[in-house]
C-alpha cells in the first residue's frame, strides 16, 4: 500500500491537478491499463481465462452493472472483491460525509453546505480502495430502509428538526457505498419490492426516502450475484431490474481434474507441519477431485443445488488431517497418505451436496461411500486395462494373477486405519502380482507413489467386482 496523499483540504486538492472520475471509469481505465501490460487482473481465478474473465473485463470496458448467475462454489463473490483492485489506490472526499462525496462533485446536503462555507478550506480525507467494498446478502427480512435509508427520529430530536427536513434523512448502505462497489449476493432472494426500490438508482440515480425524492446521482458499480436454483425454487429477478443490469455472466464448475487440483491447492487452508510431513501422490490428488465430477453427475445428489469447489478443498484438508492423525498416533515423523485415509473426506461430502429423495433414501454416507468407488472406478479404467463386465470365464486378463494371488494364500488382505508405515508396506508388498501389474501398465510411477498405486489397484478390482472390500470400524479389508 503506498502511503496516503498529504493533501487535506479542498484547495490543494484543485491546485494538484486531481480530476472528478466516476467508478466505473476507474475500473476501465486501470483494466485497459493492465490489460496493455499482459498483467493478471483476477489472480488465482482458474479455469476461467476463456469463458467469464474475457465477458467480465468486457462487461466492465463498457460500464455495465454485471450480474453473474451461477451454482454455489463458482467464484462469483471472489470475482467480485477482486475487482477493488482495478479501482484507483485512494480517492479524495469530503471530510465527515456520509457517502464519499466527492470534493469537486458533492452531492449530499452536507457536503454542497459545507463547501459553501468553508470554500478552499474544506477538509479532505482520503479512501483506501480496500475500503471501497460493500457486499449484502439478499435474505427476505431486507427492507428499503437497511438498503436505501429511512427518517432518523433521534437525528430529527438532536438536531431540532421537523420530519420535512431532509437532512432527518438516513441513509441505507446503497448511499453510504457512494463510489464504491456494492455487491448484492443471491439477488432473486431478494422480495421483489425491494427488488423494485433499485430501479431508479441503476438508471437515474433518484434516491426515495418516506417521500422525500432526494436527486442524488449516486456513483456506483453494482454486481449481482444469483444462483440458477433461486429462480424457481425461492423467487427471481423481477423483468424490469433484470433489464438495468448490462451484463449476465454464466460461470461454472471445473472443465478438468488439473484446473480443479489447482483449485484445491490455491484455496486450502494447510499447516506448514502439514506440507513438510506428509506426502500426497499425484494419483491421490486426482481421486479427490474425480470424486467432485462424480457427485456432479449422481443420480442421487441434486444438480440444480450444484456441489461447491469448497467440497474438494474441505475434503483435501480433512484427507491430509486423517494421515497426520495417524502419524500422530504411531509416532511417525512422516506419512504418505493412503487410498484407505478418503474414509476420513466422509464428512466434508456429506456436509457439502445436497441429496434427492433417493439419496437421502440411501443416506449421505452411502453416497459418499459411493461416490469415492465411483471416482476409483473412472480412474482404474484411465490408468489399467478395461475390465468387462462380460468375458469368457477361460479367457485371461491382466489381473488374474492378483485375484489367483488371493484364492491361494490365506484369503484376505487386512490395512487397519492405524497401522504403521512399516506394517502398511510389509502387507502390500507381499502381494508380488502388484508389482508386475504396475510395471508393465504403470512403468513411469515414481517410488513414493508405487503404495499407494498398489492400494488403488486392490480397490479397483473391488468397485469392479473382482475382489470383496468390506470396511469395518478400524480399517479395511480385501477377499
Amino acid at each position: 500500500m503506498t502511503a496516503k496523499p498529504d493533501i487535506k483540504t479542498l484547495g490543494s486538492l484543485k491546485a494538484s491537478g486531481y480530476k472528478v472520475k466516476s467508478i466505473k471509469d476507474e475500473l476501465r481505465e486501470n483494466l485497459i491499463i493492465k490489460i496493455r501490460n499482459k498483467e493478471t487482473v483476477f489472480e488465482g481465478i482458474f479455469g476461467y481465462e476463456d469463458t467469464v474473465i474475457p465477458q467480465l473485463e468486457q462487461a466492465i470496458l463498457s460500464r455495465h452493472n454485471i450480474n453473474l448467475l451461477g451454482l454455489r462454489g463458482q467464484a462469483k463473490t471472489r470475482l467480485a472483491r477482486m475487482m477493488t483492485t482495478l479501482l484507483d489506490e485512494w480517492i479524495p472526499f469530503v471530510a465527515g460525509s456520509e457517502i464519499n462525496d466527492d470534493p469537486l462533485k458533492p452531492i449530499s446536503r452536507f457536503a454542497k453546505e459545507l463547501i459553501e462555507t468553508e470554500g478552499d478550506n474544506t477538509p479532505i480525507e482520503w479512501l483506501h480502495r480496500d475500503d471501497r467494498f460493500f457486499e449484502k446478502l439478499a435474505t427476505p427480512d431486507v427492507t428499503v430502509a437497511d438498503l436505501i435509508g429511512d427518517i432518523d427520529p433521534i437525528k430529527a430530536a438532536n438536531l431540532k428538526l421537523s420530519y420535512a427536513d431532509d437532512r432527518v434523512i438516513h441513509f441505507g448502505m446503497i448511499p453510504r457505498a457512494n463510489r464504491c462497489i456494492f455487491v448484492i449476493n443471491e439477488l432473486p432472494d431478494l422480495q421483489a419490492r425491494i427488488q423494485v426500490s433499485l430501479f431508479n438508482i441503476l438508471q437515474e440515480g433518484d434516491v426515495q426516502i418516506r417521500g422525500f425524492k432526494v436527486r442524488m446521482p449516486l456513483d456506483l458499480q453494482f454486481v449481482f450475484t444469483a444462483n440458477p436454483e433461486d429462480y424457481t425454487n425461492r423467487g427471481s429477478i423481477v423483468t424490469p431490474l433484470k433489464d438495468r443490469i448490462g451484463s449476465q455472466i454464466l460461470t461454472h464448475y471445473p472443465e478438468n481434474i488439473n484446473t480443479a487440483k489447482e483449485i484445491t491447492k490455491y484455496e486450502s487452508s494447510l499447516d506448514e507441519r502439514q506440507n513438510e510431513t506428509i506426502y500426497v501422490p499425484e494419483l491421490a490428488k486426482d481421486l479427490l477431485e474425480q470424486i467432485g465430477f462424480e457427485a456432479r453427475e449422481s443420480e442421487y445428489v441434486d444438480a440444480k443445488s450444484g456441489v461447491s469447489a469448497r467440497m474438494s478443498i474441505t475434503a483435501f484438508e480433512n484427507l491430509l488431517s486423517t494421515a497426520e492423525r495417524r502419524a500422530l498416533i504411531i509416532g511417525a515423523e512422516k506419512t504418505n497418505v493412503r487410498l484407505s485415509d478418503f474414509v476420513g473426506i466422509i464428512p466434508a461430502i456429506t456436509g457439502k451436496v445436497e441429496l434427492v429423495y433417493e439419496g437421502e433414501q440411501e443416506g449421505a454416507e452411502f453416497v459418499a461411500e459411493m461416490l469415492i468407488d465411483n471416482a476409483v472406478r473412472t480412474l482404474f479404467a484411465l490408468n489399467f486395462p478395461k475390465i468387462e463386465k462380460l468375458h469368457r470365464k477361460d479367457a485371461p486378463t491382466a489381473y488374474d494373477s492378483i485375484i489367483e494371488w488371493f484364492l491361494d494364500d490365506k484369503g484376505f488382505l487386512e490395512i487397519t486405519d492405524d497401522a504403521s508405515d512399516e506394517n502398511y508396506v510389509n502387507h502390500l508388498n507381499k502381494i508380488e502380482p502388484l508389482n508386475d501389474l504396475i510395471k508393465k501398465y504403470q512403468p513411469d510411477t515414481k517410488a513414493e507413489d508405487q503404495l499407494f498405486l498398489k492400494e488403488f489397484v486392490l480397490w479397483g478390482l473391488a468397485v469392479n467386482k473382482k475382489l470383496n472390500k468390506e470396511r469395518f470400524k478400524t480399517g479395511v479389508f480385501f477377499s
